[in-house]
């Protein structure tokens, strides 16, 4: 038996069963027809036209198979899956793509690009024992952050330039052996000629110039906008004026930092405690 419609809504999940159920409408197929079609169960069907339960991408692969969609519904369960990302995030994920130069500091955690997976899988782990996002949302965060580190392999990979807070370093993530991993794995990507790693120490105290997060972005065109989060959205900035005070910002940061071979070494001191 039919159940009634969902109401239209901008949410990810919704617009994924309302064509779901375009689809089996415009061929006359019941739910329990779309569900043998698929290998799922009716109600199952059911439940996701109306976005009551999460969607896989199992599901939306199967969905793109029966309906010979060619991928739309591998989309919309993107969508989905990026749903549970900050507000403003996919502006920045989009220009950090085409970066001819990436400036960032961090607090607390490796930067993205320079994590190994098992370090973030262990991060998105601990968001879904928290219930602040589903499994399948989590492993959509760690493929969409894969995608994200290839731009270190392209064949004119951009400038890097990471400071990493000294609480990047001491705050062990998935335990001793995903740590270790990954100081190893910024040591090797220290090696590289585009990248360099500095750490700002906790003595830098007040003189720390960033309270949060921050990331700068030069473009192809040689514009520079910057990227902040808060704890709840991100913000892409454009405006010269703020873009310029944090480029002044970054480059004090830079000489307080302790210089390469010191920051290298402590990476090596912290790795060595963890065997």
């Amino acid at each position: 038996m039919e159940l009634q419609e969902t109401d239209s809504s901008s949410s990810p999940a919704v617009r994924f069963g309302e064509e779901l159920r375009r689809m089996r409408r415009s061929r006359h197929w019941s739910q329990a027809e779309l569900g043998r079609r698929m290998g799922y169960s009716h109600g199952l069907v059911s439940y996701i036209e109306r976005a009551k339960k999460p969607v896989t991408l199992k599901f939306a692969v199967a969905a793109d198979r029966v309906f010979d969609t060619g991928g739309t519904f591998k989309e919309l369960w993107r969508r989905i899956s990026n749903a549970s990302l900050l507000e403003g995030f996919a502006e920045f994920v989009e220009a950090e793509a085409r970066c001819r130069k990436l400036r960032t500091f961090e607090l607390g955690v490796i930067p993205g690009l320079l994590q190994t997976s098992a370090y973030a899988s262990a991060l998105e782990a601990a968001s879904v024992r928290r219930g602040a996002i589903t499994q399948e949302q989590a492993a959509g965060r760690v493929s969409l952050l894969a995608g994200r580190q290839r731009i270190l392999d392209r064949d004119s990979p951009p400038i890097i330039h990471a400071v990493l807070d000294e609480s990047c370093l001491l705050r062990t993530v998935g335990g001793a052996t995903v740590m270790g991993a990954q100081l190893d794995h910024l040591l090797m990507l220290a090696d590289r000629p585009n990248i360099t790693i500095q750490v700002a120490p906790f003595r830098l105290g007040e003189q720390r110039p960033f309270l949060l997060p921050v990331v700068l972005l030069t473009l192809p065109d040689r514009s520079v906008v910057g990227y902040a989060e808060s704890h709840s959205r991100g913000h892409l900035e454009r405006g010269r004026e703020s873009v310029a005070s944090w480029e002044e910002d970054y480059d004090h940061l830079k000489v307080e930092s302790l210089d390469t071979a010191a920051s290298l070494a402590m990476i090596r001191a912290v790795r060595k405690e963890l065997q």
